[in-house]
């Protein structure tokens, strides 16, 4: 065999070879997408839990949809306080908005005041970008957003339609629901804003968007495709999934099918099946989604105000005739599990798949007068011995509109346009 050629001429076509305009554009776009994504690639293993269990806002910039940045440079948007703005609260009136469904509308039962309306979030580091109709319709024109979920989702839903439905003429413009399906139709943009019910996302046997009041759950295991094949062509998605989740220590979870004579099923911490629906979630958008053309959002869990000794209040009560918010910047409730919110920390931060985290936790945490309580309708007559008692029957998880759930699509917001 002979040895390799060594002569000056070779090694004269080797380093011309090594130097070449070719290889020397490859390295070039090489470097620059590295620069150009190395935030992206960082930001994937920063979503963690800190010593409060929330976990770090999730980062990403060249997204689809995205106009700029923020006023003021990059901030956490999801740490700041809130203040009082009367003069630009609420964003809608109450009855302007005719698709708040009667479960929310607090002043039209009878609540005596509005001061939970106007209040305004504000970051500490920088300020929210003015909530904008008119981009957020441009920008769906011809394409669908949806929220899935369960009843909380739906209410941020809803408060986006009032967001946005005072631009569309009447004319232009319809909500109709089929099954767990609602879609709001805006026909001059070809825009659809939907609502998908799916409380665990996974299939369960609480999916009946109206009987669904089950107390002994049970949840499929890789079941995600049978609500997800509804979510398919979605241009921004936006999940939700916590609350049913919250029916003790164990979650019943189902091997199989629902409908086998004999079911297998077996009761698992309800942070490992919180585990299981998430990575299915996280493999069903990484199959699915183009994230050159699509955003997909995971809402954090929605606190509720069942106790009020946890603020300081007596024994026994709840959120029933707060009119105030919780001032404390380190409180967390009884009621909102941490170790659900390091769950969601950990699988996050291991993905690879474009999602957008939007940490509502926290700033939710302090408007214990902010939810619906007793000024909604009810859906069965009140017992005498309810009425004597409101705070038994007072809804200390859901939320007026207008009020807070409106501040969450303005992160919403702010996340699509601006990340």
């Amino acid at each position: 065999m002979k040895p390799p050629l060594s002569s000056p001429t070779s090694s004269s076509v080797l380093r011309k070879a090594r130097f070449s305009p070719y290889l020397f554009t490859l390295l070039a776009f090489i470097i620059f997408v590295a620069v150009l994504y190395g935030e992206d690639f960082r930001c994937i293993g920063e979503l963690g839990s800190e010593s409060e269990g929330r976990p770090i806002e999730q980062r990403r910039e060249n997204l689809p949809f995205a106009v700029g940045e923020i006023e003021g440079g990059r901030c956490d948007v999801f740490s700041g306080m809130w203040v009082r703005d009367e003069s630009n609260r609420p964003l809608y009136q109450e009855s302007e908005c005719p698709y708040i469904q009667p479960q929310l509308t607090c002043l039209e039962h009878g609540r005596p005041e509005k001061e939970y309306q106007f209040w305004k979030w504000q970051p500490h580091d920088c300020s929210l970008p003015k909530f904008n109709a008119t981009l957020m319709l441009e920008s769906l024109r011809g394409k669908r957003m949806m929220f899935v979920g369960d009843s909380l989702n739906r209410g941020q839903y809803v408060s986006m339609v009032c967001l946005l439905h005072s631009l569309i003429p009447e004319d232009a413009k319809s909500m109709e629901t089929f099954d767990s399906l609602t879609v709001f139709t805006a026909k001059e943009y070809n825009a659809t804003i939907e609502f998908y019910w799916a409380p665990f996302l996974l299939e369960s046997n609480s999916d009946n968007a109206v009987i669904h009041r089950v107390s002994d759950r049970v949840v499929r295991k890789g079941s995600i495709n049978k609500h997800g094949k509804y979510w398919k062509g979605v241009d921004i998605l936006v999940f939700n999934t916590y609350l049913w989740w919250m029916t003790g220590l164990n979650m019943k979870i189902l091997r199989g099918s629902f409908d086998d004579e004999v079911k297998d099923i077996v009761e698992v911490t309800t942070e490992d099946a919180y585990r299981m629906a998430m990575k299915s979630m996280l493999k069903w958008v990484g199959k699915n989604m183009d994230p050159k053309k699509t955003r997909v959002f995971f809402t954090s869990m929605s606190p509720t105000h069942a106790k009020s000794i946890d603020w300081g209040g007596e024994a026994g009560g709840n959120c029933y005739n707060e009119t105030t918010m919780i001032e404390d910047p380190t409180y967390w409730g009884s009621d909102c599990r941490k170790s659900v919110m390091e769950v969601i920390g950990e699988v996050l931060s291991k993905s690879k798949v474009a999602i957008t985290f939007l940490n509502i936790t926290q700033l939710s945490l302090y408007r214990k007068d902010s939810h619906t309580s007793i000024y909604k309708k009810q859906w069965s007559p009140l017992t005498p011995e309810q009425l004597a008692n409101p705070v038994s029957y007072a809804d200390c998880v859901h939320w007026c509109l207008p009020g807070l759930q409106d501040t969450w699509n303005e992160l919403l917001f702010t996340k699509l346009f601006y990340p």
